[in-house]
């Protein structure tokens, strides 16, 4: 009886966040000889899984030889961000129908990257297309509890630290976990302009300047668009002062937004006036300022209304079967 030998030196390279290109070494008699591939590509179990994500199961894929090494590529069964292992197994298709198939070969394990600069490009134009008009607003906020600014004033100087963005929203997201800043909003009540008096994060509030942070030395970067089974959908962007290392991070990795023609956040401004600042009026937007925020250079005050701890966004899952917020490549 004939056998195959088994496929060894499994080689991943050029991964992307739903493709990567597989080889291998075969006997140099076996090498012309195989008519198709098995490969068994299968997700490593998470340590936090998302209870709420659609399930995965090993997935075999059968496919016809080809010079290696090939691409494997397909959004339904791979993900951003995620741990795969993968093997392979070569076979010989019969006169009969059947198969003469090798062992398989060693188990590799790999993970897949980021969106890429299209791939959110896609997302943006998908949110820009439920943004909503134009809002003026002037200033941006921070909710927090007041433990949070007292430690900013006693262990910080008075300055709020950049933290590390969780993994909140798309799993593909270059930000998540990567990028470092201070987090604001500026959504304002549409019957008073002004922010809102509920809050998910505290009842203190530190208010500033729009034009702090939104100046001319920034740059304005579009970073995420998602929802968490709910009808709100968020918005993150990226303020980062020009040369900062939030600024490069950015540059290679997220698309820039023109200031003042975009559909989420602008500053726009007349000869001889003050500039005017605008927000989104259809979807929460979520600022991320790349660089520290002195408490000098705003107020901080207290809100009355109530803490709406259900609408957090910390390390909250997209949901993935969400046809206005999802784009073809994993969730």
């Amino acid at each position: 009886m004939e056998f195959l030998s088994r496929p060894h030196s499994i080689r991943i390279s050029e991964v992307t966040c739903d493709s990567f290109r597989i080889g291998w070494a075969a006997e140099p008699g076996d090498a012309g000889r195989a008519t198709h591939y098995f490969i068994d590509l299968s997700r490593k179990e998470a340590r936090d899984p998302n209870r709420f994500k659609h399930k995965d199961v090993p997935t075999k894929l059968v496919t016809k030889a080809v010079p290696l090494p090939m691409t494997v590529r397909g959004h339904w069964f791979l993900s951003p961000r995620t741990e795969y292992s993968v093997a392979v197994q070569t076979a010989v298709k019969q006169p009969d129908g059947e198969y003469l198939v090798s062992e398989w070969s060693e188990v590799i394990e790999f993970c897949t990257g980021d969106y890429s600069r299209a791939h959110l490009q896609q997302l943006q134009l998908k949110a820009g297309s439920i943004a909503g008009r134009l809002r003026p607003f002037s200033v941006f906020y921070r909710n927090q509890n007041q433990e949070y600014f007292q430690h900013v004033r006693l262990q910080c100087g008075g300055v709020m630290p950049p933290v590390l963005k969780d993994s909140s929203g798309s799993v593909g997201s270059p930000i998540n976990g990567a990028l470092s800043g201070v987090f604001f909003s500026c959504n304002t009540e549409f019957d008073t302009g002004l922010p809102p008096n509920d809050s998910p994060y505290g009842a203190a509030r530190f208010q500033i300047p729009a034009g702090r942070l939104f100046s001319r030395d920034t740059r304005l970067y579009f970073g995420d668009f998602y929802c968490m089974y709910t009808p709100y959908h968020y918005v993150v962007l990226v303020l980062a002062p020009s040369g900062s290392q939030g600024d490069c991070f950015c540059q290679d990795r997220l698309p820039e937004l023109d200031p003042a023609h975009n559909p989420f956040l602008t500053r726009t401004q007349q000869e001889g006036a003050e500039p005017v600042y605008s927000h989104a009026h259809d979807v929460i937007l979520e600022v991320v300022f790349a660089a520290p925020v002195s408490l000098a250079h705003g107020m901080l005050g207290e809100i009355s209304g109530h803490m709406l701890m259900s609408q957090t966004t910390a390390n909250a899952k997209k949901d993935p079967s969400c046809k206005t917020c999802n784009i073809s490549v994993g969730r």
